[in-house]
């Protein structure tokens, strides 16, 4: 694996930070760090990125320990903290070229900083200066840094932040490209887009992981009770709705529809529609409703607390 997370704690004073976290990441895998502010985010990234020291546990980055061997952890790793630190009164492809220097990326600067600028829609930018660029663009020119030496590990900490809908579309898609090849951690409150690029989550609350799977096993986690919507082309009898099997509960709508409850163990939409053939129904709807990401991050986040 790349990543490797044992134990890991951060303690301020009377405050655990970070508290006793384990977890495990590999390459070419995506995963989205989420949790309230003030879970603990921020502070584990700082720590796999040897910014600050761990209290306690341990954590290796591609087999390289963050506390004996910092500076070969630095190397294999692209860093875009939540405050993105920039150079204002630098020109765009200036710092680049300084960032590249501080990797000694040598006779090789120039044609990875061209392909920077240019996988981050930096090109009409380059020759301004930083501190004009409006907020997105400095985003950009943050994530451009942090890939600047093509490091094995991203860890991105709010990166698409400030970005217009048009950019998020464009920071995500390359996202999930980098994530083809290299092992990628972000944070980011935005739970659609965590759904549309992350492989896992893990949801992190006053320090503690409270979660950690796919968002589709999440979300069914959390469905012990899955409703279903139907419609009807044929308004059903009642008791005839009474015979499908493994359902709870049903009840109809003000708009025709029937609201079905069963305890998630089958398909209750495969029922419905087999129900249905046999007993002459025509099925003008079916959807099976679940908890949303956001729904499921509020769910465990309040329960937690």
């Amino acid at each position: 694996m790349s990543i490797k997370v044992s134990n890991l704690t951060k303690i301020y004073g009377q405050q655990r930070a970070v508290d006793n976290i384990s977890f495990e990441v590999n390459k070419g895998e995506v995963l989205g760090f989420l949790g309230p502010n003030g879970a603990g985010k921020s502070t584990t990234m700082k720590m796999l990125t040897c910014f600050i020291p761990p209290t306690s546990g341990q954590a290796w980055v591609c087999g390289k320990d963050i506390a004996t061997e910092p500076i070969e952890v630095r190397r294999l790793i692209g860093y875009l903290p939540e405050n993105n630190p920039l150079y204002y009164d630098m020109y765009v492809t200036e710092y680049l070229e300084f960032i590249a220097r501080l990797h000694k990326l040598g006779n090789s600067a120039k044609s990875r900083i061209d392909e920077m600028i240019e996988v981050t829609g930096l090109t009409a930018e380059r020759k301004k200066i930083v501190g004009q660029l409006s907020k997105g663009y400095k985003q950009r020119v943050g994530i451009a840094q942090a890939m600047l030496h093509d490091p094995q590990v991203l860890i991105l900490d709010e990166p698409t932040s400030g970005l217009d809908p048009n950019q998020l579309v464009e920071i995500r898609e390359l996202i999930k490209r980098l994530g083809q090849n290299k092992t990628v951690i972000f944070s980011s409150h935005i739970m659609q887009e965590v759904q549309a690029v992350a492989d896992r989550v893990i949801i992190i609350n006053k320090g503690k992981i409270v979660a950690d799977d796919t968002t589709e096993k999440l979300q069914h986690k959390l469905n012990n009770e899955i409703s279903v919507v139907a419609e009807f082309k044929q308004k059903p009898e009642r008791a005839l709705l009474g015979e499908l099997r493994g359902i709870k509960g049903f009840e109809s709508t003000k708009d025709g529809k029937w609201i079905f409850t069963s305890d998630g163990k089958f398909d209750l939409r495969e029922e419905l529609f087999n129900f249905s053939k046999e007993k002459g129904l025509t099925l003008l709807h079916l959807q099976q409703e679940e908890y949303s990401l956001e729904e499921v991050f509020k769910q465990l986040t309040k329960t937690n607390q």
